[in-house]
C-alpha cells in the first residue's frame, strides 16, 4: 500500500466541488486515511512550494494557494502516487485527458482544482507538512 497527498485547492472549494472530487477519489478505489481542512497563510504556502521559488509563477502560486480554504487528504492505494496523478491529469488542463479532474474542473494552470505529490520523496515530505507524525 502506497501513500500520497492530495489537495483540493481553494478554487475548487470556492466552486463547491469538494464532494464530486472526493466521490471520484472513492470511485477510483483510493482509501482516504486522513482528511483535514485549513487555510494556508502566505508564509505556509511559500514554504510548501519552496522548490518553485525561482520560477516566474511562484508568487502567483503562493497567492492562489493562500486565497481560501483547502482540503488535504492522505490517500492510500497500491501505486497511489501515479494513480492519483493519472486521475488529476497534467498541470495544464488543456493537455489533460477527457475525464481527468483537471480537464473537468480547472480554470487555468494555477487554479487547476487539485494538487498531488510527484514522487515518493515528495509525498512523504508533503504528508509530514500537513499531518506531521500522525500522517
Amino acid at each position: 500500500m502506497e501513500r500520497t497527498l492530495a489537495i483540493i485547492k481553494p478554487d475548487a472549494v470556492q466552486r463547491q466541488l469538494v464532494g464530486v472530487i472526493i466521490s471520484e477519489i472513492e470511485k477510483n478505489d483510493f482509501h482516504i486515511a486522513a482528511i483535514t481542512t485549513q487555510r494556508l497563510t502566505a508564509a505556509q504556502a511559500a514554504s510548501f512550494y519552496d522548490k518553485y521559488r525561482a520560477t516566474p509563477f511562484y508568487d502567483s502560486l503562493v497567492a492562489t494557494m493562500s486565497s481560501g480554504q483547502l482540503f488535504v487528504l492522505l490517500l492510500e492505494k497500491a501505486d497511489a502516487i501515479q494513480a492519483w496523478r493519472r486521475l488529476m491529469g497534467p498541470t495544464d488542463p488543456e493537455r489533460a485527458e477527457p475525464g481527468s479532474l483537471r480537464r473537468r474542473f480547472a480554470i487555468d494552470l494555477q487554479q487547476n482544482s487539485v494538487h498531488g505529490a510527484d514522487s515518493p520523496e515528495t509525498a512523504e515530505k508533503e504528508i509530514n507538512f500537513f499531518f506531521g507524525e500522525r500522517g
